[in-house]
């Protein structure tokens, strides 16, 4: 996750913050994973290195649904505080720091207890609502854009309940000397999901989509997909590692705007959809991948299998590889329409083209040198304001 490490060595100065973490005498890992209230909670491991090897401790926070960057920060800060006090104290430098154990006191002076509701009077529901666009132009090309969006959830440790609501349309007008191409597309799609715990391993739930895209030719598409999953750590460890195995059974009835390259303009598609998704979060840094696999039962050769990787990995203590990749093998591109596509449908992308597979990836290799040391703060002649580090 991202944080101001500009302000975490402005606020917490009694130590030395060092590139390389294995030069470190504590190496601090922080996630964070999102709650059902709209918050996030946010989890700190700190590792005990060299003279402190073997020593380990774990601290959590929330933060509020509208928490701003500055309220994260500073309880940031607050935790981080209180996760190095043991490390700095068993070095010697105790008295360099102020330690304050009481409770915030009202207008009154009276100490204020943590009140913590036990009953919600919004059942733990949470609605989100908001609308975007975008617009651009020259003297050849406009393109506008109107993008919204409604979601209720509802998350506890043994339920989650999600509907989501998104309407779209795209306007891109293109001038070819004197003639002007104009380009619309719209979507409209709803989606819930249903996921119910079992124990600390197992859960089943369902899928439920409907959607309506000129781009893909899809007038109208409904899909429900019940499923169970395995997770082979406890859901517990979520921060840190996840591996799990979902299988479900699935179904979709499509109608066409035009006939597809079958001749169909509706048909009935049940199926089947496997996947397994791998995520950790370690010291030595961060791999998350995944593979789905699904296929229609009317007909065996029409299957998708769909990839994804992150890897952002510390090699040694200076050197680093980061990786992210989406490589597809599509096989089921049943809703083409028919006939040849026009040169402007393929320059333009007014709608789907046929193709066999999809492929994206991007990588990187950083090696760094020199002074392990990185203390000083100076913002001076800064582009752009804040200073936003990964910190890990």
């Amino acid at each position: 996750m991202w944080c101001d490490l500009t302000y975490i060595r402005t606020e917490i100065n009694v130590v030395d913050f060092v590139i390389d973490r294995i030069a470190a005498d504590v190496h601090v890992l922080l996630t964070a994973q999102n709650i059902g209230s709209g918050g996030e909670q946010f989890q700190l491991i700190f590792y005990g290195l060299n003279r402190y090897s073997g020593i380990k401790d774990t601290l959590r926070f929330e933060t509020l649904p509208l928490a701003t960057d500055a309220e994260e920060r500073e309880l940031t800060v607050k935790y981080l505080q209180a996760g190095l006090a043991p490390f700095i104290a068993k070095a010697g430098y105790l008295n360099e720091l102020t330690i304050q154990s009481k409770l915030k006191t009202d207008s009154t002076g009276k100490a204020q207890q943590s009140n913590q509701n036990t009953k919600d009077k919004w059942n733990y529901w949470v609605f989100r609502s908001g609308i975007d666009g975008n617009f651009s132009s020259d003297q050849n090309y406009k393109s506008q854009n109107l993008n919204a969006r409604f979601n209720a959830n509802r998350v506890t440790d043994k339920l989650k309940i999600l509907f989501s609501v998104n309407a779209g349309e795209n306007r891109n007008v293109f001038n070819i000397g004197t003639d002007k191409l104009t380009i619309k597309n719209h979507n409209l799609n709803f989606s819930h999901t249903l996921a119910k715990s079992i124990n600390e391993h197992w859960t089943y739930g369902y899928d439920v989509f409907a959607l309506q895209n000129t781009f893909s030719n899809i007038k109208s598409q409904f899909y429900i997909s019940p499923g169970v999953e395995y997770n082979i750590f406890p859901y517990k460890n979520v921060n840190s590692k996840l591996l799990t195995i979902r299988y479900g059974l699935d179904i979709r009835r499509n109608s066409y705007y035009d006939s597809t390259i079958y001749e169909k303009t509706r048909e009935l598609l049940p199926g089947q959809n496997l996947s397994v998704n791998l995520s950790l979060n370690q010291k030595w840094g961060t791999i998350s991948t995944g593979v789905t696999y699904r296929n229609y039962f009317t007909d065996w050769r029409f299957y998708n299998i769909s990839f994804t990787t992150f890897m952002d990995v510390r090699l040694t203590g200076n050197l680093s590889f980061n990786l992210y990749a989406f490589p597809s093998i599509v096989r089921d591109q049943v809703f083409l329409p028919k006939g040849d596509a026009t040169s402007d449908d393929i320059l333009s992308r007014r709608r789907q083209l046929q193709s066999n597979y999809n492929f994206f990836m991007g990588f990187g290799i950083t090696y760094r040198f020199g002074s392990i040391l990185n203390n000083f703060v100076n913002p001076r002649f800064n582009n752009g304001g804040g200073n936003f580090m990964i910190f890990n």
